[in-house]
This record gives structure tokens, C-alpha cells and sequence, in this order.
């Protein structure tokens, strides 16, 4: 019966990490591409996918705050990111990708260019899931 239980236990354990990750065609609209100019306010380098939120300005100087999602840790290692290194609050920095399908202040990165013209990907491109 402990054999049957700790299985089960398992199981669920499964079903609930592949819950929590979702496709992009799930949260964001490919048909909405979207750039950028802000100032970095936050970022958590963190596992499924890095975060970073962007302070934007409207004409009217109104900050607005987006949270992009970008690769994985991992993946933007591969890319030439530093973590700690390659952005860092405070940073002005233009970020393409696409909104959030419910969210207008959810986006996935593609591709962040830096104050000095640097550009690293930082996502990948719509509807291809990473690949």
C-alpha cells in the first residue's frame, strides 16, 4: 500500500510542474509585437524563465511597469548573458517581443538591445517554444 501511495504521490507531483508551465500561444499574441524604451526596476533570474520589469514612459511622463519573460537561466548563459553582469536595475534598455494575450502589462522578450547598442536574444521567437 506505501508503494501505491508514494506512486501516486509522484504522479501528482508530475502533473502539477507540467501544469504550471505553459506554451506562448497560451499567454502571449503573436499578432501584438511590441518595443520598448525603459529603465530596468527589477530582475529575477530565476527557473522556469528569467523576469525582468521594465519602467516605461508615456508622452505624458506616466511610468508604466512591464514584466517580460525571456529564456531560461540557462539558455541565456548560452546566449552570452551574464547573470549580475548583463543587466542590471537602473540599466536603459529597449526590449522587442509580444504582449500578453489578457495582461497589457505581461510580455514575452525577444531580443533587448542595450544603451550602447549592444542586442542579446533574450527569448525566442513567437510560437516556436524555445527551440
Amino acid at each position: 500500500m506505501k508503494t501505491v501511495y508514494a506512486a501516486a504521490a509522484g504522479w501528482l507531483m508530475i502533473a502539477t510542474s507540467l501544469a504550471g508551465h505553459h506554451s506562448f500561444a497560451a499567454e502571449y499574441d503573436a499578432s501584438k509585437p511590441v518595443t520598448v524604451k525603459g529603465t530596468v526596476a527589477r530582475i529575477d533570474w530565476a527557473n522556469p524563465h528569467i523576469h525582468f520589469y521594465l519602467d516605461v514612459k508615456d508622452d505624458a511622463g506616466a511610468v508604466t511597469q512591464i514584466k517580460f519573460e525571456g529564456y531560461p537561466p540557462n539558455m541565456l548563459v548560452r546566449q552570452g548573458w551574464k547573470r549580475d553582469a548583463t543587466l542590471k536595475v537602473g540599466d536603459a534598455i529597449t526590449v522587442s517581443g509580444w504582449r500578453g494575450r489578457l495582461e497589457p502589462n505581461i510580455a514575452a522578450a525577444r531580443e533587448v538591445t542595450f544603451a550602447d547598442g549592444r542586442k542579446l536574444n533574450a527569448g525566442p521567437p513567437a510560437g516556436t517554444g524555445g527551440q
